[in-house]
């Protein structure tokens, strides 16, 4: 499993994804597709890195994703505010709003974010906000509620990036949220742990009562250290089968906090054949739900 750099010193360095990008062998991806959860990753000085990142990573451009995105078949994608720029989305901002019809944002800002930088956020394409507990430079759940009450009034949703042993002690702050809220990569800890694990479980249950759930981060999750990634099958497939209709996928592009093998898109779009056997699930996961969780038009 792979996780956050812990030394004390200058931030390891991370390498970037692999240069040439595939689409997927064993499934066609649907037209309408939708790629819930990648980043671009600028250089300082013009876009700084907070000091208490988790890693130091090169730099992503938004023309190597969007290369990316046409290279695998994927219509839409979603850009998430990469935790080494902290509440910094200048980047973020700019390659929403030069590819208005094909992408959207998640952002990483303060509670008291001036209401002028809040309209320009959704003006750009912004649907949502993330909550990091995980990796340095992002925002914590002290201000969960507040957090929740500024996305109801932008209409936007929340995601969080944490360890689903860490689920069950906030399960009942969820269940009041006045937003939809997703779960980021199904709760990022190790399969070892197995299925009964209480966190899991906890999961289980918040999916099945409407919480959001990605289907991603095979790698960060695996003990086997590399693809297939098959550790992962049936916690992937007991989430969907919990709620068929909440359940998205990402590329999780470029694989940042990654130290080991650098896998293709290809590879982890292949193994949601495993994921989600079902074509007209799956298809379902491409397009519809990432459609209707994050407002792209249907093709």
């Amino acid at each position: 499993m792979q996780t956050p750099d812990s030394s004390h010193g200058e931030p390891r360095a991370c390498p970037g994804p692999q240069p040439i990008q595939r689409g997927a062998t064993r499934f066609t991806v649907p037209r309408g597709a939708v790629d819930t959860h990648a980043h671009v990753i600028g250089l300082p000085p013009e876009y700084p890195f907070v000091a208490e990142r988790s890693y130091t990573p090169p730099e992503a451009t938004a023309a190597s994703y969007l290369s990316m995105l046409d290279a695998t078949g994927a219509t839409y994608g979603v850009l998430t505010q990469v935790s080494v720029h902290g509440t910094d989305n200048r980047l973020l901002v700019d390659a929403l709003s030069a590819n208005r019809q094909r992408l959207r944002g998640i952002a990483v800002i303060p509670l008291d974010c001036p209401e002028k930088d809040k309209a320009a956020l959704k003006e750009a394409g912004v649907v949502g906000l993330r909550i990091n507990v995980l990796y340095g430079g992002g925002v914590g759940f002290s201000q969960l509620e507040d957090y929740a009450a500024l996305c109801r009034e932008m209409g936007w949703h929340l995601q969080f990036l944490i360890d689903a042993k860490d689920i069950p002690p906030l399960a009942s702050r969820f269940a009041k949220l006045p937003v939809p809220f997703l779960i980021d990569h199904m709760g990022h800890f190790p399969t070892s742990r197995g299925v009964d694990d209480q966190g899991f479980q906890a999961l289980l249950g918040v999916v099945r009562d409407g919480a959001w759930v990605r289907l991603s981060g095979a790698y960060r999750t695996s003990v086997e250290g590399r693809p297939p990634y098959s550790d992962t099958i049936p916690f992937a497939r007991l989430l969907v089968e919990a709620n068929p209709d909440r359940c998205v996928w990402g590329s999780d592009w470029p694989h940042v906090a990654n130290w080991d093998v650098m896998m293709g898109v290809n590879e982890l779009l292949d193994l949601l054949a495993d994921w989600v056997p079902d074509e007209a699930v799956r298809n379902r996961i491409l397009t519809t739900n990432p459609q209707k969780l994050f407002g792209f038009p249907a093709v």
